[in-house]
């Protein structure tokens, strides 16, 4: 007789992990098109800004500090770039020099206290690792911080609308008005790229690092008290429907104003003042909370081709006023998605700040482009476009943005 001897299969193998070159693949499938957009919308909008600034040459008669240099690509480290060079290469001396004999509007010098601290501090890390100057580590900063704020607007848009959406809201980020300072010794990609992912962080309910990141935002720009706000909103409204337990939301409401209220508070001990800091803006820069009553001014002057107001700069001033009507619009379409009210409340409270404060109006399309929620509903409403077209027009926004997000910004105004 002979047996058989059967055999009972065994567990499954367990599927091995990936390995690294895997991983990297698929993070290259995930980022790469969204760097790949940007870069290539970005690049196009500056190569046609540099272009613009060396035909007219206008530059070369300015003085370094406003507007002009020896080449070109010096425009970019000039105005506010000016003074984040001094801060990265000579640090702070917070004080309130009165100019003498001045009577005006302008009654003190300015300081770099004015400017808060984590981009030049940023830059001078930059400056320490690789040899490169304050204008190279500047650049660098801002340059490297953009595609963070691509990667980070990507990912807020995409959870609401998807991948292409998602995409769409990256090349509007690369082309609306103000996004000449994106590739400039300016701190808007940093502040940007911290307020999208810190909004990212609080809808995927990440409130440690939420707080971290607004916390950052705060050492960047004042306006992070909008942020700061919108995450004790959104923290408070995750405790009341029982989302999450009431420790962490209230962390991190807790540590995201710190940077701001730190900040604030160094400057006016060093200054001897605790409200040195609104002083000096109002003093040297003719900055101050007027309630609104400066940007009802241009508002109604404007439209009647009437400039004369106060920081009158025409030309940027016409696209500024664009860009103020069109935010309500977007925020009413923002609204009516039901997004999360982290992003309504930064929005909402971000452009309020901006309105209620005497400055060069022409300054809104840059201090208004860090409101990223503003590109999602409008990204939503264009992902249904085909590819070509879709190309073309984004293609025609970046070619056009040399001039109306980069050129007036710079040169035909005061960024």
């Amino acid at each position: 007789m002979s047996s058989t001897t059967t055999r009972r299969p065994g567990p499954a193998a367990a599927p091995s992990p990936p390995g690294s070159r895997e991983r990297l693949r698929r993070l290259a499938s995930r980022l790469g098109p969204v760097l790949a957009v940007y870069g290539v919308l970005k690049l196009t909008g500056f190569a046609v800004f540099l272009v613009l600034l060396d035909s007219a040459g206008d530059f070369r008669e300015k003085h370094v500090r406003f507007g002009g240099g020896a080449r070109p690509w010096d425009v970019l480290g000039s105005w506010d770039g000016w003074w984040y060079q001094q801060i990265a290469l000579h640090g702070y001396d917070p004080a309130l020099e009165p100019v003498p004999g001045a009577t005006g509007l302008i009654t003190l010098e300015g300081n770099s206290a004015a400017f808060f601290p984590l981009y030049p501090a940023l830059m001078r890390l930059v400056m320490e690792v690789t040899g490169l100057g304050p204008y190279g580590a500047g650049m660098t900063v801002s340059v490297v911080c953009s595609f963070v704020a691509a990667l980070g607007i990507h990912a807020v848009t995409a959870r609401l609308g998807g991948r292409r959406a998602g995409l769409v809201a990256v090349g509007l980020w690369a082309v609306w008005p103000g996004s000449g300072a994106e590739w400039a010794v300016y701190s808007e990609s940093l502040y940007t790229a911290l307020a999208a992912w810190a909004c990212w962080a609080v809808t995927t309910r990440r409130w440690a690092a939420a707080g971290v990141l607004a916390f950052a935002a705060g050492l960047t720009r004042p306006t992070a008290v909008a942020l700061a706000a919108a995450l004790a909103v959104a923290g408070l409204l995750a405790v009341v429907r029982r989302r999450e337990d009431w420790r962490r939301p209230l962390a991190a409401a807790a540590i995201a104003p710190l940077g701001t209220a730190g900040y604030l508070a160094w400057v006016g001990h060093r200054m001897g003042d605790w409200g040195g800091y609104t002083k000096l803006q109002e003093g040297a820069w003719g900055h101050t909370f007027d309630y609104g009553r400066h940007s009802l001014d241009v508002l109604t002057s404007v439209p009647v081709g009437h400039f004369d107001y106060l920081f009158a700069m025409p030309m940027e001033d016409i696209i500024g006023v664009g860009v103020v009507l069109l935010v309500p619009v977007l925020t009413v379409l923002l609204v009516r998605l039901r997004p999360p009210a982290v992003l309504v409340v930064y929005t909402v409270l971000s452009y309020l700040m901006v309105m209620a404060t005497q400055q060069y109006f022409g300054n809104v399309s840059r201090y208004l482009l860090p409101l990223f929620p503003l590109y999602v509903p409008l990204a939503l409403a264009m992902r249904r476009l085909s590819g070509p077209v879709l190309a073309a027009v984004l293609g025609t926004a970046a070619v056009a943005s040399g001039s109306y997000a980069g050129y007036v910004l710079f040169e035909l105004g005061v960024p």
